[in-house]
């Protein structure tokens, strides 16, 4: 997604070789116009799959996953990462590390709103190691409700995480795929074209 790309380049920033700063647009401050074109084409990539609800996890992949459910004209839900006074119990719940904090979460969907026969689609902003994935496909599995595959709006393609998806056979469909961070430069599987 070549917009996406450019927001990427011009605002993003390369804090090392493993870490991409996008909170101007994605993960703090957000874009209403990038998220909607996001969802459109999610949409567009997912349209045939029979998608009844989006899964993903709070609170950076709320956005994209938002613009998504209304193109695609079903119900979203989000993983907790932190338990309310209201959720307490009928939970299904996994553990998530995050190597970009340095911490182990876990996180928990209230057993009323995922059932066995959702077929869902999964969205998250980044797709690195594959952590946050596997809690997700931890969750829907506990709910025996089947996953259509996963909408990634950042992939981080030098580190595991498709490899792991992949090798569980999910269908990953990724906006931008990002070979390499160096020298505070963005490297693209697919280069910007040049108009």
């Amino acid at each position: 997604m070549e917009r996406l790309k450019q927001f990427i380049e011009k605002e993003g920033k390369v804090l090392n070789e493993e870490v991409l700063k996008v909170d101007t647009f994605l993960n703090h401050g957000i874009h209403p116009q990038l998220m909607k074109e996001i969802g459109i084409e999610f949409a567009h990539r997912f349209e045939k799959d029979g998608i009844t609800k989006i899964l993903t996890l709070e609170s950076s992949g709320i956005a994209p996953a938002l613009m998504t459910s209304l193109s695609l004209d079903c119900e979203l839900v989000f993983a907790r990462k932190r338990k309310s006074i209201t959720m307490t119990d009928n939970l299904f719940t996994s553990s998530v590390h995050s190597f970009t904090k340095k911490e182990t979460s876990d996180i928990s969907v209230s057993k009323s709103l995922i059932h066995k026969d959702d077929h869902i689609l999964i969205i998250d902003d980044f797709l690195a190691n594959g952590q946050a994935a596997l809690g997700l496909i931890d969750l829907v599995n506990q709910s025996r409700a089947s996953i259509a595959g996963f909408g990634i709006v950042i992939e981080k393609s030098f580190q595991p995480g498709r490899h792991l998806l992949e090798e569980k056979g999910f269908k990953i469909e990724s906006l931008a795929r990002i070979s390499r961070l160096s020298n505070g430069q963005v490297s693209f599987i697919d280069p910007i074209k040049q108009s």
